[in-house]
């Protein structure tokens, strides 16, 4: 029997849906749901919340266009966030140094979540989580401070986020979204609410922990294969043969899927796979091949650097006299987001040999840059550079040629080309692709 009352409410706006978390999955969900229903948006950050009110998204991924006409309050009132019926909870779900699944915004959204629960509500988590997490780490929270229990009190769903930062196709609304419920009952709801949203439709799940599963093997699948690529990479280098040629050849079979070798960041791909590991060690099996494909693209950025400082080294050049300018320095093209960026783990390892190295970046936020990691950027690169290291393939960089980089480097410079941006087009500089 679904509850065709709530979801009633819903539309006639006699219920509110909130969303917990205003980052660069919730924010979006929000403002869609909001086009229909009367949609509380929390956080806790005053900062944040205060440019969204005036239209702005501080993660600059939407346009103010995003947030005309939607029905939305802003808001860190704990008692605001009561007043809705259907929540649902979109906060991040990172690892600490260790590895280790850092659930604490998790957990805190559950407990100021739970003392407003009521009789019939829904509870429903978007973060990538180990399977088991939302029943096992959520519910009892939810349970303890509202009164309530998980079926006769209020329901639970999972529907994983799938956003892809920067993605102007792959959108929201045209990405089929994974559901699923407590109960037969929850999850026809839940679908049914996403399904306002979602153009693309829903796949309705077997159970929370298929869902939960099937997020965090989509990424684990992606880092194995790049894991692959990348150490095939470091193989055919050895070989003196150039990857892409490699992959371009193997491509022209029908069945062969083209993934290419770079650095592997952000907090999806680098991060996910380590909820799969943690859970499955915890239950007495340590996986081989997924903690092996971690190694080789964590293992990436020191492999970049050695090769920029022999370059360096054929110039004949000082090393700790030698200047390096790095382009990029977002975990991905064409964003502003620079958490979890593997260019940053470059960066630390070529400092790490005394190198004065710049950086320039159209997207990252010098504030945000130097509170996260302590690092500045130049508005434009100088000259003299002995090594250039173009580390993202931002839409900027693409129309650049040798007589470019030729500008800014020094008389025996040479270009670092991680993504292969400049291939075949780079032939008097000293240059290097992955």
């Amino acid at each position: 029997m679904v509850d065709h009352g709530l979801l009633q409410r819903l539309h006639d706006k006699k219920a509110s849906l909130a969303v917990v978390g205003l980052g660069y999955v919730g924010l979006p969900i929000a403002l869609e749901f909001a086009k229909h229903f009367h949609v509380i948006g929390f956080d806790i950050s005053e900062e944040r919340l205060e440019l969204m009110r005036l239209g702005m998204d501080p993660s600059r991924e939407l346009s103010p266009k995003e947030f005309e006409g939607r029905d939305i309050e802003f808001t860190a009132s704990p008692e605001k966030l009561a007043e809705a019926s259907f929540y649902v909870v979109a906060v991040p779900t990172p690892v600490d140094r260790h590895k280790v699944p850092d659930l604490r915004a998790l957990r805190s959204s559950s407990a100021s979540i739970g003392p407003g629960l009521e009789q019939g509500d829904y509870v429903v988590y978007e973060s990538t989580v180990y399977p088991g997490c939302t029943e096992e780490d959520c519910v009892p929270i939810l349970e303890e401070l509202s009164g309530l229990k998980m079926g006769p009190g209020f329901k639970v769903g999972y529907s994983p986020e799938r956003i892809n930062p920067g993605d102007l196709v792959n959108t929201l609304t045209n990405v089929v979204k994974i559901v699923s419920g407590s109960d037969a009952e929850a999850l026809e709801v839940v679908a049914q609410v996403y399904e306002t949203v979602i153009k693309a439709g829903v796949h309705r799940a077997a159970s929370i922990k298929v869902a939960e599963a099937a997020k965090v093997i989509e990424n684990t699948q992606r880092d194995l294969n790049i894991a692959l690529m990348n150490e095939l990479s470091m193989i055919f280098d050895r070989m003196g043969i150039n990857t892409h040629d490699v992959i371009e050849a193997a491509g022209t079979k029908w069945n062969f899927m083209k993934y290419y070798p770079g650095l592997v960041g952000g907090h999806c791909i680098g991060v996910d796979p380590y909820y799969l590991t943690y859970k499955s060690t915890e239950l007495g099996y340590k996986p081989e091949v997924i903690l092996s494909g971690r190694r080789i693209n964590d293992h990436l950025s020191s492999y970049v650097a050695k090769q920029a400082i022999q370059m360096i080294i054929r110039t004949g050049k000082n090393i700790s006299k030698a200047r390096l300018l790095v382009m990029g320095i977002t975990f991905k093209e064409d964003v502003s987001d620079i958490r979890n960026s593997k260019v940053v783990d470059l960066i630390k390892e070529l400092q790490s040999y005394s190198l004065q190295v710049d950086i320039t970046d159209p997207y990252a936020s010098v504030e945000e840059l130097q509170h996260e990691y302590g690092l500045d950027l130049v508005m434009e690169p100088g000259s003299d550079y002995d090594c250039v290291v173009v580390a993202v393939k931002h839409k900027q960089y693409l129309a650049l040629d040798e007589a470019y980089f030729k500008s800014i480097s020094a008389e025996r410079g040479g270009v670092i080309d991680i993504k292969s941006i400049y291939l075949g087009k780079i032939n008097e500089l000293d240059y290097w692709t992955l």
